[in-house]
């Protein structure tokens, strides 16, 4: 379009990350700005499940979660082989909600981002109903083929909008400053509820 962008007129169907089922059909339109700014995007989906379903199934992760007889912690979801321990399902897809959010606000007409890691990840246990985790995810970019390091921290409750904040570095610079050198822009999550290590720590995230 001149003088405004370049705008893109999609149709695509969409599958069930767990069990790869036919999930449902959308049709977006998306403009991407001359100026640099974020891509204006609009987008209809029919989906195969009912609401009543997605709910059903959200309670259920929530249920998995919330009945842990201690906090969950795990580090490097898939392993080396792609495998990920049923104890560990839980915590991978909240980890594939939320860094959607990464992608989607990194992502430029010509580069992309896929969920390639959980380096870690550490549940806070909380005296309200949300859940809380601190995660370290590996993001690829393609067609770069470049690994970009985020820090995030999830508070989920079915029903509720998913809360994300994050912070991402280059690989390379990660490795050398460490999880514990890492300060992001976004500022603290909410402390709401008791963590499962020192204060110390848990603020030195974020």
């Amino acid at each position: 379009i001149p003088e405004s962008g370049h705008k893109y007129y999609l149709q695509f169907s969409t599958e069930d990350y767990r069990t790869g089922e036919d999930a449902g059909n959308c049709l977006a339109t998306v403009l991407y700005p001359k100026k640099k700014s974020p891509p204006v995007v609009s987008i209809k989906c029919s989906h195969t499940k009912d609401k009543k379903e997605i709910q059903e199934e959200d309670n259920s992760l929530y249920q998995r979660i919330r009945h842990q007889s201690k906090p969950i912690t795990g580090n490097n979801i898939p392993d080396s082989y792609g495998n990920i321990e049923p104890a560990l399902e839980p915590v991978w897809a909240l980890a594939v909600a939320g860094s959607s959010s990464i992608m989607w606000e990194k992502s430029t007409e010509t580069s992309g981002y896929f969920l390639a890691q959980v380096k870690s990840v550490r549940q806070w246990m909380r005296k309200d109903d949300f859940t809380e985790f601190d995660y370290t995810v590996l993001l690829h970019e393609m067609p770069s083929q470049e690994m970009l390091s985020c820090h995030m921290r999830l508070t989920w409750l079915p029903g509720q909008p998913l809360g994300v904040k994050h912070f991402c570095a280059s690989a390379s610079l990660a490795e050398h400053q460490g999880p514990e050198g890492s300060e992001g822009p976004e500022g603290s999550a909410a402390e709401a509820g008791s963590a499962a290590a020192p204060p110390a720590e848990r603020g030195a995230r974020f």
